[in-house]
């Protein structure tokens, strides 16, 4: 998606691309061209339930789609959502405490009928993952654009991952394809995954679970795993630990999944893996470290698209579903 703010040009299909997060929805008008508007946020209404979150998105993009003049002029909009998605139901068929009372919730369903009165009746509505909708966008016009096999693992708050083969990101016979964080890990054993099991790489990776980490090992307790960054950073001998077996998981796991994987690339991306080159490089020394010869060079990429990347590659699974025949 290009920077400049500008609206699609004439003649582009235009769709809303929308990220639904724990704390905001972002939204945008995107073209065919990857060309896109700025992308506008409101607060997620997380605990009010499904009803208000669904009210908000659909608000949010009648606002945006109200910019756009002609009838029809936008005929799709797609949605990346936290949460494990029936792509083809359009349904959340599991979902965390990050938007309680999101699963089961039938998301395609239930804009189709908020969005009558704004939108074309014929429009297309897209959902999915938002960690695939992330590497949807950065397979698009992002990092990794014009690679056909990339696997993108995002490290913030929790751990997600999606794998793009063939330009096509994988959705899973159970809809959960890619789902790294939930990889058994050495060094996580007994830790407390958000699933409710342990063992798992989020438990040990993730920010939340880093600053648990910290605390555990005696760290001070109050703060967020952005402190406890800015403590590594400090000298914290026990901040350093904490980060540096942060990274050191992530890598072991990625170095498990590229082997089984063989992708063109990798992309690292979220909060915690933007946070310092310490991170960084406990996490890419100790991928390349484990990989065999033939992998040894895999690039391990940053993001490009940033908060933009989630709405970009919702978006594109509109467009790809205006593709299709109805």
């Amino acid at each position: 998606m290009h920077g400049d703010g500008s609206l699609p040009g004439d003649g582009q299909v235009r769709v809303v691309g929308v990220d639904l997060g724990g704390t905001k929805i972002a939204g945008a008008l995107v073209g065919s061209d990857g060309r896109g508007g700025d992308v506008l946020t409101v607060p997620t209404p997380a605990d009010s339930g499904p009803a208000a979150l669904l009210d908000a998105v659909a608000r949010l993009v009648s606002r945006l789609a109200a910019t756009v003049e002609g009838p029809g002029s936008v005929r799709g909009v797609g949605i990346g959502t936290a949460g494990v998605v029936d792509v083809g139901a359009g349904m959340i068929l599991s979902a965390t405490d990050v938007l309680p009372g999101w699963t089961g919730t039938a998301v395609v369903d239930g804009l189709r009928s908020r969005l009558a009165g704004s939108l074309d009746p014929g429009v297309r509505i897209h959902v999915q993952n938002d960690v695939d909708a992330h590497a949807a966008g950065e397979a698009w016009l992002g990092a990794a654009a014009g690679l056909d096999d990339v696997l993108l693992v995002a490290v913030g708050t929790g751990v997600g991952g999606a794998v793009v083969r063939n330009g096509v990101v994988l959705r899973g016979a159970h809809h959960v394809a890619g789902e790294i964080g939930h990889l058994p890990v050495p060094g996580a054993e007994g830790l407390r995954c958000s699933c409710g099991r342990t063992g798992h790489l989020e438990a040990l990776a993730s920010g939340l679970s880093l600053h648990r980490r910290y605390v555990a090992l005696g760290g001070s307790g109050t703060g967020n795993a952005h402190e406890v960054f800015s403590r590594a950073a400090s000298g914290d001998a026990l901040a350093v630990r904490a980060v540096q077996e942060s990274g050191t998981a992530v890598g072991r796991a990625l170095a498990g999944a590229v082997t089984l994987l063989d992708p063109d690339a990798v992309v690292v991306s979220g909060g915690v893996a933007g946070s310092g080159e310490m991170w960084w490089q406990a996490m890419e020394s100790t991928l390349r470290a484990e990989l065999i010869d033939p992998l040894a060079g895999i690039p391990v990429l940053r993001p490009l698209l940033g908060a933009r990347s989630a709405v970009v590659g919702a978006a594109r699974g509109a467009l790809d579903l205006l593709e299709e025949k109805p």
